[in-house]
């Protein structure tokens, strides 16, 4: 039998203890076996192998080796500008797995949240004596002491226990307090066991003696902390598809630099200058400012976020959430205000609405609104010079409704209770009043009905037999099908012999009260746009079936869904529930924290992008399985928020739909930038290879080179990554899982389009200058001739002047230029300026001239390049134009 089913004695002796606890040498014997009670760390990643992970990824090899390729070229020939390329790229290196490290060094709190609910000292019973003892050193067979506050150190079975209620919601999301007692239960799972205390759990109020019986991570505690811990994080879209870009990309630049070494090699180059040349193909190929540009092309979309109420966590997240097909939601103050109302009444056999009792009530109704008026636990407080009420939403509605309706009597003295818990799911007051001793209670219908005797019906007492059950039980489904929470309010005169355990006996139903939560006035929009988006929103939520339907009515989240509830769950295999997971409609009711990482998973295993929301130590599972964890910044606990990619700071289902927004547009402003990179790519090659197999002076230095990809295209790369989302991009379904950044348009169209008209312009820029100088073909040049580094620096020049048309082109790779506000983009002017201020630093200064290897060119040469720049804007224009009337991109 489990511990939960024997009797106090018997849980003792199965444990080989006693009601007086242990002896001090036996509790350090069992703790050399069963360990220290905390929760530990699984299988944790030392910070210094992650530090050196983000240095040794693919796409940092392959820098690395370019870099060692560029120090060997110049401990061969010296003098060349090798070491600054090498040094240069080490500094992206460096730059980018520091800023990358920093974002993974959020260091997974969540283990240390889950530490920090777990107290430090308890009192425990050793040699027969109470003891302070460190929390830490708690075993199996350990006997403590509780009172109210004290947080629960281990998984304990009740010996003794007076008045004893524990708030369980960091363990099992369940916010009220439940009773416990000692008595033995048939409950065969300790979980829900009403003679058990849950690690992590608070008591609430009164007194007990418990006997330890789990610690660490073999309590209910320590497997959410090891569910929370091992639940790995898997690679998000946009980290799988830079990891198959950065391949793609170091291939394509190995073959190119292998390929030209062997034409090199058959052209009779020597071996130095062949070699010097394929580093050169492949520095060329690769686009060094891609991480950098990407990762802050993330964090300024993760700005635009916070604007937003969505603080972002990881930056993949940002980009994962534009992926998302379907969203797993919480009801209750994500698609709802948690902002409770009074909506309807029945007493006397009528529904009323409060409104039409304002200021008038009718005479028989006194005790109704007298019980809603007293009935409650909130606090009044004086706050920036108004008394507000804090405490229960639902207690302040009803406070709120009774005081608009009735004017309060005086006298009314509180001095005693009977308090409210999850199993007893009601309330009971005692007042002195002007009538003599009153109790006033308010519960669940199905727990308060149970103890009225009669009710208040038109100003006289009626019994209250089955036909008037039935009438109220009709009554109270009729709320319940309007989303409404319904609540029993009766109330009787207390003798002054009635002992306490007839308090609550023949009461007298005053009448029904039904709430709303009302659902956020932007939550219909925010679900249509998510219809319109091709992103299906499930409702999670631990209410009442009638009420998730009713909501979900409201909210236009469905009309007739299919609705499932956590008994119905808990009885599904795996694949009933991904069957079920088809309806294009659904629900799921009454359902658990443990519950819902079960739908998370089931979805994933189907294939779809999920994000869930959550907000308890319980949902953390939940939060770390799903793709985009979400949690609440209100509501959330530590270790929920800790477990999650995003968290809300309105708790607003309408701020995901708008992150969601942003991170589709990531992906597109990715695209964007990645053209914009990779059509240089093309200028800065060609030179390369003219200067093999033309036998001409080499029209463009690596320097020059990096001078473009970390320097010149770097903030307009930035800003292709900060365009706004367009008007359309919630009108589309998610992208296929199949879809890819790097696609075939996107490579013919930088590569075999913009990159080739670059090229020409930059090739010809180089050749005008030389001809201009009077150069003859086959003249050989160094590297400090005058002409020659006026040539060079024309090829670079016009490589930034169609850059800075490019720029604008790649806004929209199917849209006009035109059609596009010039100023819509700040950051994008900001980064042409730079452009061409960079530029002028590093053909017309000293400094300049000194470390990019250029001398100062002429107007008419510059007046050479820009016709070329309104070619591309032209050919460009036309393709576009060729496209929307194709209807393709």
């Amino acid at each position: 039998m489990k511990i939960q089913q024997l009797s106090a004695e018997q849980a003792c002796a199965s444990l080989h203890s006693t009601p007086a606890g242990l002896s001090g040498s036996e509790a350090r014997g069992r703790l050399l076996e069963y360990g220290p009670n905390h929760v530990e760390e699984i299988r944790a990643e030392h910070l210094a192998v992650t530090f050196i992970r983000e240095f040794t990824h693919f796409f940092a090899l392959i820098l690395w080796l370019a870099a060692a390729l560029a120090f060997i070229a110049e401990w061969n020939d010296p003098g060349q500008g090798m070491a600054t390329l090498g040094f240069a790229i080490i500094g992206v290196i460096l730059v980018n797995g520091a800023f990358s490290f920093w974002q993974e060094y959020r260091a997974q709190n969540a283990v240390a949240a889950l530490r920090d609910l777990l107290p430090h000292q308890v009192k425990a019973m050793r040699d027969g004596a109470v003891k302070q003892v460190p929390a830490a050193d708690l075993v199996p067979g350990d006997v403590i002491l509780l009172e109210g506050g004290d947080a629960i150190p281990a998984d304990c079975r009740l010996l003794e226990s007076f008045g004893v209620r524990v708030n369980i919601a960091t363990v099992t999301g369940e916010s009220l307090p439940k009773a416990r007692g000692a008595d033995s239960t048939e409950e065969s799972e300790a979980l829900h066991s009403r003679n058990v205390l849950l690690a992590g759990t608070t008591l609430v109020s009164g007194e007990a003696r418990a006997l330890v019986f789990a610690t660490g991570m073999r309590s209910e505690f320590g497997k959410i902390a090891h569910l929370t811990q091992t639940e790995g994080e898997a690679a998000s879209p946009l980290q799988r598809e830079i990891a198959r870009l950065s391949r793609l990309i170091a291939l394509l630049s190995l073959l190119l630099g292998a390929a030209f070494f062997l034409i090199g090699q058959f052209l009779g180059l020597p071996f130095w200058l062949n070699f010097i040349f394929a580093i050169g193909i492949i520095v060329a190929n690769v686009p060094e400012g891609l991480l950098p540009t990407v990762t802050l092309a993330l964090a300024m979309a993760a700005q635009r976020m916070a604007k937003r109420n969505a603080l972002v966590r990881h930056l993949p997240a940002v980009e994962t959430l534009g992926s998302t097909t379907v969203i797993c939601t919480d009801k209750t103050g994500t698609l709802t205000q948690n902002r409770m109302s009074v909506k309807q009444l029945f007493f006397s056999e009528t529904f009323r609405a409060p409104d039409d009792l304002a200021g008038q009530p009718p005479p028989h109704t006194a005790t109704f609104f007298e019980t809603a008026l007293y009935c409650h636990n909130l606090k009044e407080v004086l706050l920036e010079g108004k008394t507000v009420l804090l405490g229960d939403p639902l207690e302040i509605a009803l406070v709120k409704m009774a005081r608009a309706t009735a004017a309060p009597r005086g006298g009314f003295e509180r001095f005693d209770e009977i308090p409210f818990d999850a199993d007893r799911k009601r309330l009971s007051l005692l007042y002195r009043t002007p009538d003599g001793a009153m109790l006033y209670c308010k519960g669940a219908p199905e727990t308060v009905l149970p103890l009225c005797r009669d009710m208040d019906g038109n100003g006289a007492i009626q019994p209250l037999d089955k036909q008037r059950l039935e009438r109220l039980r009709q009554a109270q489904e009729a709320m319940a099908e309007q989303g409404l929470r319904v609540l029993a309010l009766a109330c009787r005169r207390i003798p002054p012999d009635c002992g306490r355990d007839e308090w609550e006996r023949e009461l007298t139903l005053c009448g029904l009260a039904g709430l709303e939560d009302p659902p956020r006035p932007e939550v219909p929009a925010a679900i249509a746009r998510c219809r319109a988006a091709g992103i299906k929103v499930i409702m999670v939520t631990g209410d009442h079936p009638h009420t998730a339907r009713a909501i979900a009515r409201a909210i236009g989240l469905a009309q007739q869904p299919v609705v499932i509830g956590g008994t119905e769950l808990q009885r599904m295999s795996q694949t009933q529930l991904q069957l079920a997971l088809d309806a294009p409609e659904i629900i799921f009711a009454r359902v658990g924290a443990d519950q819902k990482l079960r739908i998370v998973q089931a979805l994933k295993q189907k294939g779809e992008i999920v994000a869930a929301t959550g907000d308890g130590v319980n949902d953390a599972p939940a939060l770390k399985a799903a793709d985009i964890g979400i949690s609440m910044g209100l509501s959330g606990t530590d270790v929920a928020k800790e477990s999650a990619d995003m968290i809300l700071v309105d708790d607003n289902f309408d701020s995901i739909v708008a992150a969601i927004e942003e991170g589709r547009a990531v992906f597109e402003n990715i695209r964007k930038f990645l053209t914009y990179i990779l059509t240089s790519n093309v200028p800065e090659l060609v030179p390369y290879l003219a200067f093999a197999l033309l036998k001409i002076p080499l029209p463009l230095t690596i320097v020059q080179i990096l001078a473009v990809d970390l320097g010149t295209d770097m903030l307009p790369a930035l800003a292709l990554g900060a365009e706004k989302p367009g008007a359309d991009v919630m009108e589309k379904p998610p992208r296929p899982r199949t879809e890819r950044l790097l696609n075939w348009p996107l490579l013919l169209r930088a590569y075999l389009f913009l990159g080739l008209l670059e090229a020409a312009a930059a090739m010809a820029a180089f050749f005008y200058v030389l001809r201009g100088g009077g150069w003859q073909y086959g003249q050989a040049l160094d590297a400090g001739n005058p002409l020659y580094l006026q040539a060079t620096t024309a090829c670079l020049s016009a490589i930034i002047v169609m850059q800075v048309v490019n720029v604008f082109l790649c806004r929209h790779p199917s849209e006009s230029v035109f059609r596009f506000s010039l100023f819509g983009n700040r950051l994008l002017l900001t980064g042409i300026a730079l452009e061409f201020a960079l530029i002028l630093l590093i053909a017309y200064t000293p400094w300049g001239n000194h470390w990019f290897g250029t001398s100062p060119i002429s107007a008419a040469t510059w007046l050479f390049i820009l016709p070329f720049a309104g070619v591309m804007l032209a050919l460009e224009e036309l393709r576009k134009a060729l496209v929307r009337h194709t209807g393709s991109r």
